[in-house]
């Protein structure tokens, strides 16, 4: 959880992100150029310490940036990067995950109307994977390769997603952190912040209807003031009614939750 500084750092850059770029494609290279840099600032602690030293002028460190980055990257990144140099940081590590959060947002952009797609598919990915013990094994294997990990679920996913989704997907895989569970709902919830949404987690007894969708992502809209995305997960065992999950809200009006609600009161 980014606090303070680093947190004032990642609104501020996130605007510069959504205008940063004028094209749907400069905005995917913008995405695989910041997860580079990224990961590159993981690696190499010396370099992250100096371009978050907040005894250095802000111009100094973003000069440094501009001299280890500005060569490699396409113009728009090297200012991103030289941009987030100049601020304030919380802690040296703060500014890589800044950095790859602003790679997920520049990569759902470059999706361009299909943004919610990619939300829709990387929820999918992820329900698959948790599905597939096997899968999930060989992905979370470091024997193998970060290369043959992601190649392994890319070419399950072929060309039936978006290229973003693809990207993001890749990166989840390759990042070398956490688990690809963790990675891909990290990425899920970015993506619903860069399009401006919340992300409502539906579990339901049997499939809904598309009218009691729509009345249900209404509803939420309403009492969150946004616009609502939902994923739906179809669970027999709830027997009846929903549970809904928003970040850290829970609304659960299931019958199993009613049933274990009374089994307590009379044990009580």
């Amino acid at each position: 959880m980014l606090r303070g500084a680093s947190a004032e750092a990642l609104t501020e850059l996130s605007t510069h992100v959504g205008r940063s770029s004028t094209t749907l494609g400069d905005h995917a290279t913008l995405g695989q150029e910041l997860f580079g840099v990224a990961a590159i600032l993981r690696d190499d602690a010396a370099l992250r310490r100096a371009l978050t030293d907040n005894s250095v002028e802000g111009e100094s460190k973003a000069g440094l940036a501009t001299a280890v980055f500005g060569s490699a990257v396409s113009d728009a990144t090297a200012a991103v990067v030289a941009d987030a140099a100049t601020r304030r940081w919380t802690s040296s590590a703060d500014l890589a995950d800044v950095l790859e959060r602003l790679a997920v947002i520049a990569t759902v952009l470059s999706a361009g109307a299909n943004g919610t797609a990619v939300g829709d598919e990387l929820f999918a990915i992820r329900r698959m994977i948790d599905a597939n013990p096997d899968l999930r094994g060989a992905l979370s294997d470091q024997t193998r390769s970060p290369a043959d990990r992601s190649g392994l679920l890319t070419g399950l996913l072929g060309d039936q997603v978006q290229a973003a989704t693809g990207t993001l997907v890749s990166q989840a895989v390759t990042r070398g952190r956490g688990t690809v569970d963790s990675a891909l709902q990290e990425f899920l919830d970015v993506t619903a912040e860069a399009l401006q949404e919340r992300v409502a987690t539906v579990y339901t007894a049997r499939e809904l209807s598309s009218d009691e969708l729509g009345r249900l992502s209404a509803a939420l809209s309403d009492q969150y003031d946004t616009t609502v995305q939902l994923h739906v997960v179809i669970d027999p065992s709830l027997i009846g009614g929903l549970r809904v999950e928003i970040a850290d809200d829970v609304i659960d009006g299931t019958v199993v939750s009613r049933l274990d609600d009374a089994r307590r009161r009379i044990a009580g």
